[in-house]
């Protein structure tokens, strides 16, 4: 069990020696205690991350970071059952999701070593120019010293979204954890100490907010701010960056729409409403929470859906079968508790759900919930629950539905459902979403770029996309010519 802050390749105490408790939400009891870095932890690490930059990690190739990647992931691999039930104990979620989270996130690292390798090849690309006097080609280069803050949501797998394609660009980093779920992220800089990278390419501080988080944001030492979480504090994550007109690429929220026409098969749809809402307690920054049904299938489906959902297994993630875990924390659950109230006193119909299991006295438990026509102007339709609670309306055209579906601040995700490709392949063109599901809701791909629209956030995670958040392009123009230039110089 790890309790101190890993910072320049050491494990270290906290400056101002403040430690927090970390809950596991099934029990509400504490799992462990770790370290709550302050604005003095913060400004060790980032200077730790500055020195490893300059003094030669910036300056190693492409292939050489891709061997770093490799055992990073090797190392993640070899503990992956034990990991996976930290994640579980940390966060709530069943164990089958924490396993594949776990083994996307080993893939994420060994897809960026790839990535690392395929820059060394990438580099001094010649440009075709119109005046045959110069030559030009252009170079990629490590941004420098990234800090990046994570969700609670998926702990480890948004902890490699963002360090792998970090390392693999050159930068060095220092990755602040949610306090709510730092557990695995401590275990991602034991990986690093045991397979040697070099001291302050990655640092991780545990801590809050207010007193680790933003004092990453603003400090002067940092070229890139990296931050997936709520649209409040991505405001103020933005509003730190633009001070020292730092780089930046945001990941936030979403109030992502599932539109499914007549033509869709019922069974199938139901499959995937329910995995687009309730897989990871809901709390996913892309749940298809706002269901549109066409009105002709309205009646079976529904029918169907609830079915299903008051047959989701309850419990705590360790427990075999269970398909619905805790919710993250007591604030959480607050949270929901208080849309499901939102829900009820305007009038819009549960049809499910919105209350702590009758079988579970203690953890942070809801059912599934699903409100029937809320008012399209109401709480519940227009903001990010993050929880598992599904808003249904119906509609009549297609032209109906794309209005409906992109009437939101939020353009994160959206997902439609029909036999008909043609209109499929029309209707996500006319989405106004970053990502765009047909006949599905939810499978991520590393090779994929990820990210939204509007009030969901700026850049995009993933693939190539993701490696070129940390790298600056450099221009080297030459002068060829015969001689003088011959402006001044006649």
């Amino acid at each position: 069990m790890r309790d101190q802050l890993y910072i320049n390749g050491e494990w270290v105490s906290p400056d101002l020696g403040g430690y927090m408790d970390v809950i596991d939400p099934a029990t509400e009891q504490s799992l462990q205690r770790v370290a709550a870095g302050t604005e003095e932890d913060v400004d060790h690490a980032v200077r730790a991350a500055r020195r490893a930059f300059t003094s030669g990690w910036s300056q190693t190739t492409g292939a050489e970071r891709g061997q770093w990647l490799d055992a990073l992931a090797a190392e993640l691999e070899h503990g992956q059952e034990a990991l996976a039930e930290l994640e579980v104990r940390d966060n709530g979620k069943p164990l089958p999701e924490a396993q594949w989270d776990i083994g996307d996130a080993v893939a994420c690292f060994r897809y960026y070593a790839g990535l690392a390798r395929e820059l060394d090849e990438r580099q001094d690309q010649p440009l075709a120019l119109p005046d045959e006097r110069f030559r030009c080609h252009t170079r990629l280069e490590p941004i420098g010293v990234a800090g990046q803050i994570i969700p609670w949501n998926y702990p480890l797998l948004m902890a490699a979204w963002k360090v792998a394609p970090a390392l693999a660009a050159g930068a060095t980093l220092v990755l602040k954890p949610s306090e709510l779920t730092p557990l695995t992220a401590l275990e991602l800089a034991g990986a690093a100490d045991r397979v040697g990278l070099p001291a302050g390419v990655l640092n991780v501080i545990t801590g809050r907010g207010g007193e680790a988080g933003a004092p990453l944001a603003e400090h002067p030492g940092v070229d890139k701010l990296a931050f997936t979480g709520s649209v409040p504090t991505g405001s103020k994550i933005m509003s730190a960056a633009a001070a020292d007109i730092k780089n930046i690429s945001l990941e936030l929220g979403g109030k992502s729409a599932f539109i499914v026409f007549d033509d869709a098969d019922v069974e199938a749809a139901v499959e995937w409403i329910l995995f687009g809402i309730f897989w990871n307690q809901g709390q996913v920054c892309s749940a298809t929470s706002r269901l549109l049904v066409q009105e002709g299938i309205a009646p079976r489906l529904m029918e169907r859906l609830v079915q299903a959902t008051r047959a989701i297994t309850i419990g705590p993630g360790l427990e075999p079968g269970v398909l619905l875990g805790p919710l993250v924390s007591a604030g959480q659950l607050a949270k929901v508790l208080d849309f499901v109230a939102q829900g009820k006193a305007s009038g819009a119909r549960l049809l499910t759900g919105g209350q702590r299991p009758a079988h579970l006295d203690r953890g942070f438990f809801i059912e599934p919930t699903i409100f029937d026509e809320p008012d399209a102007d109401s709480t519940i339709w227009r903001e990010e629950v993050f929880g598992p609670f599904l808003c249904v309306k119906r509609f009549k055209t297609e032209a109906q539905a794309v209005q409906m579906a992109n009437a939101s601040r939020f353009g994160l995700a959206a997902a439609v459902m029909s036999q008909d490709p043609q209109r499929a392949t029309r209707v996500s063109n006319e989405l106004r979403a970053g990502i765009v599901w047909v006949n599905c809701s939810q499978p991520t791909f590393v090779e994929a770029p990820w990210g939204g629209m509007k009030q969901s956030g700026i850049g995009r995670e993933l693939g190539r996309w993701g490696l070129d958040n940390y790298l600056e392009v450099k221009q080297v123009t030459e002068y060829v010519g015969e001689g003088a230039w011959g402006w001044y110089l006649k």
